[in-house]
Order: structure tokens, then C-alpha cells, then sequence
């Protein structure tokens, strides 16, 4: 399988439609890196621009250390699955996943050892002689990635792939991803997907795009707790991360900030001194606010709740008409509505953040 190493990479269009800056991104061997970010933040170009598929403005595209810039989609390595299936519909499934195969012109013997291989993987053997219309939607992208496997690539490239599904499909041919990956442990991947349940369960690492560019590169861990800007905190995580306006009104081992709302918190936040009366932006995730913590973030009345079984999401009226602040409880707790409540937090779960730049403080 191959490294890649993206530098200083851009897109633009008709030379002045720019789409993409600077992107910085080394991605390892053996590695899945899942894009994320919202629609039109340009993660299906960038990984069309790896596959090929697009021309890279600027910037280097290195594989295994050669430049890839000018290369053919053929010659790279790489194996595409997208968002449609595309399967030929007179094939059988033997037949789609050795097509590229017998236009390669191999033998064979490499060719049904290859699909062989491919559908004891992806649990296809049981298929191999269906046409895809006999098969469900799940079946249907198992064949589009094993046509992909048995072409044996340095690097696997996944545009979106269950986003055709219904939603109980979706979470079994994710689990049949997992597991895929883990079945071929030196195989790079990159996954595009605008869900986040897809980004944070199956990346290695999650790369955020916006504005651009990269927001931030992390574990899908690391880009839940310590979130770099305030995109990021309320990108990852649903329902988003809740901010409440302050000042920083005392500093020292910990912070104490003063809430718009009028109520102040303690954050595990060292700041220097010149930081006395900065403008911040306090999160805290829906969560991490509960009925009994360190202190009270928020008090209000319940407008709306959600009862989900295992959680109740409360929604708090604020005083700007702007969307609600949202808590998750766990439990139920349909008697809430209408009433007033206090929200807590610990200062653990605290994220603050400069008001100008919006960047995490350290």
C-alpha cells in the first residue's frame, strides 16, 4: 500500500473560482482518513483531485514519494468506489468485480483467485453468480468495493459510498466497512462523507474542511475534545456544541469567566495576564450540561423537549430569539417543558475560545 503527501495543494476554476488553499496533508500507510465538512467545502474535489479525476491547480500530489501531478487516474494506483453503484446491470457479480481485470488482461488463474479473495472478504461468495438486480442495496456496494479489491490498488478511495442507502442499511454496510478495513490492515483509505457517525466511528483520523482549507486534522477523539476553533466545536458533535458569550474576569491555574447571561464559570484554562477582560466564547457540549454539575451555566425555561429513550434533548429559550440552547439528559424527562431550569457543567468540559479569531485557548 503507499503514503501520500499533499503540498500546498489548490483548486480553482477559470483561474479565478478558487476552491481549495493550501492544503497540507500527509496521510500513512495503512491508514482510513475520512473528509468531512459541510456541502460545498470542497472535501468530493479534493479527493477527486488525488483519483485523477480533477487537475490540480498548484501544489504537489506526491504517492510512495513520486509526483502524481500530471500522472493518468490509471497509472496512480488508485481504486474509486462511488456513490452509485455503477455495476453493469447484464453482469453477474463475478462478472463486474473481474472486468477490470480481463480488460488488464490477465490470466485466469489470477482472475478467480483475485474475485476468490474479494468475496470472502466482503462475505460474496453466496452471489458471485447473480445479476445485481437480484441484490440488495448493501449487496450492491459490497460488489462496487470488491471490484475495487480484486484491482489489488495502493490506495482506496471511497466518494460518499452509503449515502444511497436507507438508514438500517447504512449502519450494516458501515460495520461491513470496519470490518473490511480491518481485514486488510495495510490498506490506505480515503472516505468522504458528510455523517458524522461514518467519519467518527470508522476514521484512523478525520480530516475537518472549511473555508478552503483544513480546519483541523485529528482522532476522531481529539477532534471531540479539544477542538482547535469554534468550527470544529460545532461541526463535530450532535447536537452542536453549545456558546455562550463572556469576558475572562479573573486568571490564573484556572480561569473564571463572566457569561453574557449573567452567570460565571470556572474554566481549566491558563491564561496570561494580559488576557484580563478578552472576549470569549465559552462551549459546552449539549452533553456535558447537566442538572447537578460544578456550577450553573444556564437558566431558563424549557420551550421544547425530545424524548429519544435513552436521552431527552431540552431545549432553553434565550433572551436574543436565537436558536435554543440544547441539553442531553439522559433518561426521560417530558415534564421539563415549560418549566425553569438550571444547567450545569464542570470545568473539564469547558472549551473557550478568542471571540476575534475564533481559536482555542490554551
Amino acid at each position: 500500500m503507499a503514503d501520500l503527501k499533499l503540498t500546498n495543494v489548490e483548486k480553482t476554476y477559470g483561474g479565478t473560482v478558487n476552491v481549495l488553499n493550501d492544503i497540507n496533508l500527509d496521510i500513512n500507510k495503512g491508514e482510513l482518513i475520512v473528509f468531512v465538512g459541510p456541502s460545498g467545502c470542497g472535501k468530493s474535489t479534493l479527493l477527486r483531485m488525488i483519483a485523477g479525476l480533477e487537475k490540480i491547480t498548484g501544489g504537489t500530489l506526491e504517492i510512495d514519494g513520486m509526483e502524481m501531478n500530471d500522472m493518468p487516474p490509471a497509472q496512480r494506483g488508485i481504486a474509486m468506489v462511488f456513490q452509485s453503484y455503477a455495476l453493469y446491470p447484464h453482469m453477474t457479480v463475478r462478472e463486474n468485480m473481474s472486468f477490470a481485470l480481463k480488460i488488464a488482461k490477465k490470466s485466469k488463474e489470477e482472475i478467480d483467485a483475485a474475485v476468490a479473495k474479494a468475496a470472502k472478504i466482503l462475505q460474496l461468495e453466496e452471489y458471485l453468480d447473480r445479476l445485481p438486480k437480484a441484490l440488495s442495496g448493501g449487496q450492491r456496494q459490497r460488489v462496487a468495493i470488491g471490484r475495487s479489491i480484486v484491482r489489488d490498488p495502493k490506495v482506496y478511495l471511497f466518494d460518499e459510498p452509503l449515502s444511497n442507502l436507507d438508514a438500517a442499511l447504512r449502519v450494516a454496510t458501515r460495520i461491513e466497512i470496519a470490518r473490511l478495513k480491518e481485514s486488510m490492515p495495510d490498506s490506505t483509505m480515503i472516505y468522504v462523507t458528510h455523517d458524522q457517525v461514518e467519519a467518527m466511528t470508522l476514521a484512523d483520523k478525520i480530516v475537518v474542511l472549511a473555508n478552503k482549507g483544513i480546519a483541523q486534522v485529528g482522532s476522531p477523539l481529539e477532534l471531540y475534545e479539544r477542538p482547535q476553533n469554534e468550527f470544529v466545536a460545532q461541526f463535530i458533535g450532535s447536537p452542536a456544541m453549545n456558546l455562550f458569550a463572556g469576558e475572562i474576569t479573573k486568571t490564573g491555574a484556572t480561569t473564571e469567566i463572566r457569561l453574557a447571561l449573567g452567570t460565571t464559570v470556572v474554566a481549566n484554562v491558563k491564561t496570561v495576564k494580559a488576557a484580563m477582560g478578552k472576549a470569549v466564547n465559552v462551549g459546552v457540549r449539549p452533553e456535558d450540561l447537566t442538572t447537578d454539575g460544578a456550577f450553573a451555566v444556564l437558566e431558563g425555561d424549557v420551550n421544547y423537549t425530545e424524548a429519544l429513550g435513552e436521552v431527552t434533548l431540552i431545549y432553553v429559550d434565550r433572551a436574543d430569539g436565537k436558536d435554543p440552547y440544547i441539553a442531553k439528559l439522559p433518561g426521560i424527562h417530558e415534564n421539563l417543558r415549560g418549566k425553569s431550569i438550571s444547567l450545569k457543567a464542570v470545568p473539564e468540559k469547558l472549551h473557550v475560545f478568542d471571540a476575534a479569531s475564533g481559536l482555542r485557548l490554551e
